[in-house]
């Protein structure tokens, strides 16, 4: 060992660099080194060492979210492999491209007794059935020549959106093989796009003002600027639904046009117009629940575009490129749409009751933010009150990410994910999180020290589960609470641990915009930490019905 070679794992991380993927996200152990000993003897790939092996699915899902490529996870076998479900099962739920690499014991062991065994012999767990329900394409390599023909198809069907898994006993990923004849790894699935004519006709002869809802898959496919041009040319109006926000309302991108976020973290103005349109257009939307809370599309009449059609009733174009599709769209209908130009968008927000506990208010902290946050920031927000608060209150900044994880709303998703992006974009990331998330997965900071990335965590420290601490109040009448912690000062604590780290803690907005500034200019990661507190009700519809009909 120790050379580039012709076993599996050499002919896999040659593969990967050849069709441009630059990192591997994981954890080393046992049944999986062989990977990271072919990745050390290369200069076109790096191996990334993560602390959690959720974290490194997730650092693979940001870096594909931010648009760099296939994002690829490694893990060893037992409960590393394991500690990759909940990751898995978030691209899948988003449909995020992944490739999840899972070392296993070696196959004479199979149903034996062997250490780790998830070969689903004589009782053992069965890693492919597992796995198979939280990926597009899941296969047991058992004969090494087959990762000639199965590792393309992996590959392939990660790039209709969502993860790939391989499973790789230990003897597979180390015998020799011979490559001759292997497939280009440059080559692509062919791309789907029913005939558009009838939404083509739907659009151009709309009786009323037309609504765009755009979603994740404009993001996905980097379609930005065809979403903006088919807008500009229907003279639409544009929403975002939350994981989205990105993809249209930015400065340049028909921000007077922009009604802002859909559903139950979302603003009032989008019910509104949609009701009053003539048609509402889903471009790369499903629609989740958490989506369309509050939307009556019932009377309206929905159509929609994109690799999957949404789960609620609409006459559906498959499209598996929206840059492809939306640009056509636009030239078919260039020049004879006549529509009036809409009045400028009135911005509308949530209403939560006053709160005078201790701490920065979530409003105040996100105008902070709002005012501080330079263009071409990525931002990555994690679950809980404060993300729905950033969500509804702060703008994605012009030519920036702004990512957040619905499909399975894993808490602690954040840390991993902006380490990820910021492999991949190579420029400046800001996580906003809580500290539940932090206390879950928030050692991943030492990561990004680790690799000197430039990440600043701001973490928004009301020593709660602060969205299950207000349901305890406002569904279950307070008497009681399993979610509050004992306080911490989050920075205090990190700048003793990590010498090297700079990290603070913020109690009040003027500080915060100061401690801001710093962390923004520093050359590796930063941490700010601001006091807030747990009982104050976010940005959030359903807490906010509750509170109105108490």
């Amino acid at each position: 060992m120790g050379k580039i070679g012709n076993r599996v794992v050499d002919h896999i991380v040659g593969y990967l660099a050849a069709a441009g993927v630059e990192y591997v996200f994981g954890v080393d152990g046992a049944n999986i080194e062989d990977l990271y000993d072919a990745a050390h003897y290369r200069d076109d790939i790096t191996a990334v060492l993560a602390k959690h092996e959720f974290s490194a699915t997730t650092m693979a899902d940001g870096y594909s979210r931010g648009g760099s490529g296939l994002g690829v996870v490694a893990a060893t076998s037992g409960g590393g492999s394991l500690n990759t479900v909940p990751g898995l099962g978030e691209a899948l739920a988003s449909r995020v491209p992944l490739l999840a690499l899972i070392g296993q014991p070696e196959s004479a062991l199979d149903g034996l007794g062997s250490f780790q065994d998830t070969s689903g012999r004589n009782g053992a767990l069965d890693a492919e059935a597992l796995f198979s329900a939280v990926s597009v394409f899941c296969r047991r390599v058992l004969d090494p020549r087959d990762i000639v023909s199965v590792l393309p198809q992996a590959v392939a069907a990660a790039r209709t959106g969502g993860p790939a898994v391989l499973l790789l006993p230990k003897d597979v990923q180390q015998a020799v093989i011979d490559v001759t004849g292997a497939d280009d790894p440059a080559q692509r699935i062919g791309t789907r796009l029913d005939d558009p004519r009838v939404l083509v006709e739907a659009l151009r002869s709309a009786a009323g003002p037309i609504t765009i809802i755009a979603g994740e898959q404009v993001a996905r496919d980097d379609a930005r600027l065809e979403l903006e041009q088919l807008r500009a040319t229907l003279r639409a109006r544009v929403a975002v639904v939350p994981d989205a926000k990105d993809v249209a309302g930015t400065p340049g991108m028909g921000a007077s046009a922009a009604l802002g976020v859909t559903g139950v973290m979302g603003h009032p103005g989008v019910a509104d117009a949609v009701a009053e349109s003539g048609l509402c257009l889903l471009a790369g939307t499903r629609l989740t629940a958490t989506a369309r809370f509050g939307l009556d599309l019932a009377r309206v009449p929905v159509f929609s575009i994109g690799s999957a059609a949404p789960y609620v009733p609409a006459t559906h174009v498959t499209s598996d490129d929206l840059r492809v599709s939306l640009a056509l769209l636009a030239r078919e209908l260039s020049g004879d749409v006549r529509r009036p130009v809409p009045e400028p968008v009135r911005h509308t927000e949530l209403a939560p009751p006053p709160h005078d506990g201790p701490g920065v208010r979530y409003r105040e902290a996100m105008a902070v933010l709002d005012a501080g946050l330079p263009d071409g920031v990525d931002v990555i927000v994690d679950a809980g009150n404060i993300g729905a608060s950033a969500i509804h209150y702060l703008p994605a900044r012009r030519d920036g990410r702004f990512v957040v994880a619905l499909g399975m709303g894993g808490m602690g998703y954040s840390f991993g994910a902006a380490i990820g992006m910021a492999f991949g974009r190579r420029r400046r990331t800001v996580v906003i999180a809580g500290d539940g998330s932090f206390l879950m997965h928030g050692m991943e900071i030492h990561t990004a020290l680790q690799y000197g990335l430039p990440v600043t965590f701001v973490l928004f420290d009301n020593h709660a589960h602060a969205m299950c601490a207000v349901r305890e109040q406002l569904f279950y009448g307070g008497a009681y609470s399993y979610n509050r912690f004992r306080p911490s000062r989050l920075g205090a604590g990190l700048a003793a641990m990590f010498p090297g780290l700079p990290a603070v803690d913020v109690d009040d907005a003027a500080d915060l915009a100061g401690a801001l500034r710093a962390a923004l200019v520093a050359g590796g990661p930063s941490v700010v930490s601001v006091e807030c507190s747990p009982d104050e009700i976010p940005p959030f519809a359903g807490f906010l019905r509750r509170t109105e009909n108490a």
